[in-house]
């Protein structure tokens, strides 16, 4: 799944309205207690490193809900680089209510400039190979679309967005199938299949027995889990042609290349939402 237009899905937007509630609740007393409400004043949104951009309309739509008649400039759009100091995007009017929505604005933006800079590093370490950099539902509550979007931003893909739209087949649900038996996960892909047709079916395997068994039923996906480079360049020889493969479980920046080289079809990896760091963006006054 591959999210666009962020900001026209109404639960995104219900976020940014929590959010934007959450932080100025019956208002924002030192901006209504110091700054005069007829001061216009413009301010930048300012890369304090190099960064892949991420989050831009999330940004008008701060603004735009503190104050319609904010006037936003994007400079840089989702996906392109910014260099140090180099603003992304600016905005004129109201400078009371620019600054009742700085914090709003870049809490998104920095969350998710990062999560798009870190699948950038991996997309750039795995070329120019084909391989897919994908991320997982390792996201935070509430956020998952705003981090998925960004992972796309980066140059990465979307894994599953939610348990509805792929059956994923993992070693705790084949520990719980009745009829659980490792020779035979082809059963296990049957019967998923049986009870969802049409839905995409993967399943975790974590051998090269397992792989063999799984792909008697020729699953969309098959998933080598914590796998050495070895391994996993015999399991994509088994699967070419029949099924697609997807590296997973600890794979490192530096490591990525290595796995990649095996031939797999994807990288898959909680890091680019779960451990990215937040980029450094500030807002500014622009002096003219």
């Amino acid at each position: 799944m591959i999210i666009n237009d962020l900001m026209h899905d109404p639960a995104a937007v219900a976020v940014v309205e929590a959010a934007l509630n959450e932080d100025i609740g019956s208002g924002d007393v030192t901006t209504l207690a110091l700054v005069d409400p007829a001061l216009c004043a413009t301010g930048e949104v300012l890369a304090r490193e190099p960064t892949v951009v991420a989050g831009v309309e999330v940004a008008r739509k701060v603004l735009e809900l503190v104050n319609p008649a904010l006037q936003v400039e994007v400079l840089l759009a989702d996906g392109e680089t910014a260099q140090v100091n180099q603003p992304v995007i600016t905005v004129h009017g109201s400078a009371a209510s620019i600054l009742t929505a700085e914090r709003v604005l870049l809490n998104f933006m920095q969350r998710m400039c990062g999560i798009a800079t870190l699948t950038r590093a991996f997309v750039n370490a795995v070329q120019p190979l084909q391989t897919m950099i994908l991320d997982t539902r390792k996201t935070t509550p509430n956020l998952r679309c705003f981090e998925k979007y960004a992972v796309v931003c980066g140059g990465g893909k979307n894994h599953r967005f939610g348990l509805f739209d792929r059956v994923l087949i993992k070693d705790n649900h084949r520990k719980l199938w009745q009829s659980g038996d490792p020779d035979r996960l082809d059963l296990a892909v049957e019967t998923a299949r049986s009870a969802f047709p049409g839905v995409v079916v993967e399943i975790e395997v974590e051998s090269v027995a397992e792989c063999r068994s799984a792909l008697r039923a020729v699953p969309e996906w098959i998933m080598l889990d914590n796998m050495s480079c070895a391994m996993m360049c015999e399991c994509v020889q088994l699967c070419r042609g029949v099924s697609k493969t997807e590296a997973s479980g600890g794979i490192t920046l530096e490591g990525a290349r290595q796995v990649a080289e095996t031939g797999v079809d994807a990288i898959s990896l909680g890091c680019l939402t779960h451990s990215a760091r937040s980029v450094d963006l500030s807002l500014e006054w622009r002096v003219d």
